[in-house]
């Protein structure tokens, strides 16, 4: 199966289905953080090449409702929520087969449509809180894989006593909040990966 993951510098979700013998291929306009198949450019150009499955993750920096409450105030940051939106729209109508596309909360909900699923990290082995919605194309819900209890202390790895995120500024900040976890990497591999896998050989 030949696999798309769109705007990944990390190559973590690429190298899980990888591992699990599928043709996957990252693409981002940044290099690849670890070695393998990667495209280096701008993905809308290859998004006709013949992909069985696309998991895109766009740049969530002017669609996450974290910062949507600078663009009253900036007419420039709201013209780029308006082109990351376009950007959303594009991907989720590329002509490719099954599509999952990843985002935090925001106005991709309210502006394009709800998403089919939301997830946590904590439902996958990480004992973090990280909300994350799946926009989904002919893709089951993603079954979480080991639910973590609620940490006595009331909240999680990642979060503060306030349940604020606890990681520091840093110019490598905005790199380690947007990688993917592994635990969540796998789980779609090996359920996206599988059932996609398998209506590709009825087809054939």
């Amino acid at each position: 199966m030949r696999v798309l993951v769109a705007c990944e510098y990390s190559g973590t979700v690429r190298d899980t289905f990888r591992a699990l013998g599928h043709d996957a291929w990252s693409c981002d306009l940044l290099p690849t953080d670890q070695p393998g198949p990667h495209i280096q450019g701008d993905v809308t150009t290859v998004l006709d090449q013949g992909w069985d499955l696309m998991i895109a993750h766009p740049p969530c920096t002017y669609l996450c409702s974290s910062g949507l409450h600078w663009n009253k105030r900036r007419p420039e940051r709201a013209k780029k929520t308006e082109n990351a939106l376009d950007f959303v729209r594009l991907l989720l109508s590329a002509p490719i087969p099954r599509i999952a596309l990843e985002n935090p909360i925001g106005c991709i909900s309210t502006r394009i449509r709800k998403p089919d699923q939301t997830i946590q990290p904590w439902q996958f082995g990480h004992p973090e809180s990280k909300a994350t919605c799946l926009w989904l194309k002919n893709l089951p819900l993603l079954k979480p894989t080991q639910v973590l209890p609620l940490p006595e202390c009331g909240h999680w790895a990642n979060q503060t006593a306030s349940r604020q995120n606890k990681l520091p500024p840093s110019k490598n900040r905005w790199k380690i909040r947007s990688a993917t976890y592994q635990g969540i990497a796998q789980a779609m591999a090996k359920q996206w990966g599988a059932g996609v896998a398998e209506i590709s050989c009825n087809l054939t």
